[in-house]
């Protein structure tokens, strides 16, 4: 209902040790917003207006923001609230304490001790997000419409937990196979086999 908000930061006040309540100026009215803590690395410097991009929470007693400094975040944000268990205050938890790369590589290669660092995420939940997130990852990589590259060869999976973790990221599919394609000329890298090799390179790239 509300995709995103462009206003001036009126306050902050830290709720918690990974929730933080922002109060966005927009056209006059002040909008609370619940952000991740780690928001204040993206704040500008006053008076400048932010970019907050938003999901609406409903209930039968209340509405309730949350926002994001990228549509990456807030994407990753809806998906975790869609697992069992993952209420809106553990998903902000979540991308807080890890952030958005270091939190989609360990749901891609499923590395539950890295989850459960994040307060309140025991063993058993890190394993349900693992299990449950990655498949919903790799069903929008396939609603994305990615095809495996020519010369994948023996490395098709490694090439789908990298798609699957930029795409998770933001890059669009367009920028994931021009990645993908020219990263893959690389020889060495080629015959690699190392997820976080490819997806270095690939951000790299895409960082150029």
């Amino acid at each position: 209902m509300i995709g995103f908000l462009q206003g001036r930061v009126v306050h902050l006040q830290q709720t918690s040790p990974h929730r933080t309540l922002l109060t966005l100026e927009v056209n006059q009215v002040g909008y609370d917003v619940q952000v991740p803590g780690r928001i204040r690395q993206h704040l500008p410097a006053a008076p400048e207006s932010m970019q907050l991009f938003t999901h609406l929470q409903v209930r039968d007693d209340q509405l309730m923001l949350f926002g994001f400094a990228s549509m990456a975040e807030r994407d990753l944000f809806r998906q975790l609230i869609a697992v069992t268990g993952i209420g809106p205050q553990l998903a902000l938890t979540l991308i807080d304490t890890l952030g958005l790369p270091d939190l989609v590589q360990a749901i891609v290669n499923s590395n539950t001790k890295l989850l459960a660092k994040t307060p309140g995420v025991g063993t058993k939940t890190a394993e349900r997000i693992a299990l449950e997130l990655r498949s919903k990852l790799a069903e929008w990589r396939v609603q994305s419409g990615l095809k495996p590259l020519a010369n994948a060869g023996s490395i098709d999976s490694t090439q789908e937990d990298v798609e699957i973790t930029l795409l998770a990221l933001g890059y669009t599919t367009q920028e994931v196979l021009q990645a993908l394609q020219t990263v893959g000329q690389n020889t060495a890298l080629a015959k690699n086999s190392d997820t976080e090799a490819w997806i270095r390179a690939a951000i790299a790239w895409l960082s150029q």
